[in-house]
């Protein structure tokens, strides 16, 4: 078994509240647009938050060969499905020259398809059980965007999903990583998608007082790090990145954006919804990515935090970077693309790790937005307000999911070598 196989970035598509494509994506990223405004899907009048980062005028039926086939699948579907053609366009993938056997998808979802749990509920309790879907099954579980991407592409490698709520797409890159290393593939797609700005999940997180009520700022509601944060925000979007071996990739003459050196996962064992005080899991999961990636936390140029702008996660996570990070933890920059995208939850990590990507690629940090009076328990840098040139070698994405799951990649400059 040959573990010594390198794993590099070779192909990415985005969709998101800032950008339908990477390229506006990135752009919106690097001059601060924020993607949040008041939710347009359904009446939000009675809810406390009505605000969320959604996909606007999306349309499915561009990235289905069937037009059937949008009928037949979730929402959270359609969004993968968009994101994992854009890569494979991005990627030039030449399905003629590969080997299927060896090209798997691990496109994962928090929560899967929870619009047609709604929907389909609903028929059930004003129609009764002979009208609900035959479709609604399929169309529900969070495995399927993976399932019926590897069906539009021919993809017989390994195929699976993890749901680790909003550490999954980070998972999904990582144990692609890991089983390429391990000589089981030579390729994927990897990542995530999230629909879940609906009734039920909109009242589900507002039950919990996870969400921001800034309903008149909109655009300013989510500020991780910042002293007057009063919660996350919801976004949607999905993130699908090709994660491929190196020597596969020069074969065919692959772009590479950066290499994926690499992957760390650990679990809090403390709190259904919050993270331990002194943020201990998540830094057991920085530490094993930089052991992987044979880096030390000197080396690192650039922080993604998963810095949420909820209360306790961004000070758990601050203490987390210190920790890890020492005397250097004052130095290193940091960023939360949250503060413009919302937040994806499943599709989180892929997002943020594509923006990891593009910051090394263009040597820019892009902002904390909306961090205009500091906590005071979050006193690092954390880019705040506009975007700063910097080279970036080396990066590190963090995702941290309820439950307690931690996952950390980290990605560093390829030069040829």
């Amino acid at each position: 078994m040959n573990t010594d196989r390198r794993v590099v970035i070779t192909g990415m598509g985005a969709i998101t509240p800032i950008g339908k494509e990477l390229d506006t994506f990135w752009r919106n990223l690097q001059n601060g647009v924020s993607g949040i405004g008041r939710i347009t899907a359904f009446d939000t009048s009675a809810y406390d938050c009505q605000i969320a980062g959604e996909v606007r005028e999306f349309e499915p039926k561009n990235y289905f060969k069937n037009p059937k086939d949008v009928r037949r699948t979730d929402r959270y579907t359609h969004l993968a499905m968009a994101a994992a053609k854009m890569a494979m366009e991005d990627g030039a993938i030449d399905m003629e020259k590969v080997n299927r056997h060896r090209f798997g998808a691990i496109i994962s979802s928090g929560i899967g398809g929870l619009k047609t749990l709604e929907d389909q509920y609903t028929v059930l309790l004003t129609k009764g059980p002979s009208r609900v879907s035959a479709f609604t099954i399929p169309m529900l579980i969070s495995n399927m965007a993976s399932g019926l991407i590897s069906m539009e592409f021919g993809l017989q490698g390994p195929n699976f999903c993890i749901v680790t709520a909003c550490a999954t797409s980070n998972n999904a890159i990582g144990e692609s990583w890991r089983m390429i290393k391990f000589g089981d593939a030579d390729i994927f797609l990897a990542g995530g998608a999230e629909a879940s700005i609906i009734p039920i999940g909109l009242a589900g997180f507002s039950a919990m007082k996870a969400l921001s009520t800034r309903n008149d700022e909109p655009q300013r509601a989510s500020r991780p790090f910042d002293r007057d944060r009063d919660g996350f925000v919801m976004g949607e979007g999905a993130g699908v990145l090709i994660v491929e071996e190196l020597e596969h990739a020069k074969a065919r003459g692959a772009k590479i954006y950066c290499e994926l050196t690499g992957y760390g996962l650990s679990a809090d064992a403390h709190h259904m919804t919050a993270p331990p005080p002194d943020g201990e899991g998540a830094v057991r999961a920085m530490r094993m990515a930089l052991d992987h990636a044979k880096t030390t936390p000197e080396q690192v140029d650039y922080i993604n935090a998963h810095a949420t702008s909820t209360g306790l996660g961004d000070i758990c996570e601050t203490r987390a970077i210190k920790t890890v990070f020492g005397d250097y933890a004052k130095k290193v920059s940091i960023s939360a693309t949250k503060s413009m995208t919302g937040h994806l939850l499943g599709g989180a990590g892929a997002v943020e790790t594509a923006a990891c990507a593009l910051a090394i690629r263009d040597s820019v940090i892009p902002p904390t937005i909306n961090l205009e009076n500091p906590d005071p328990e979050c006193d690092l840098d954390y880019t705040p307000l506009v975007a700063k040139q910097k080279k970036i070698r080396i990066a590190v994405n963090n995702s941290f999911g309820f439950g307690g799951h931690n996952a950390t990649l980290v990605v560093a400059e390829y030069n040829g070598s």
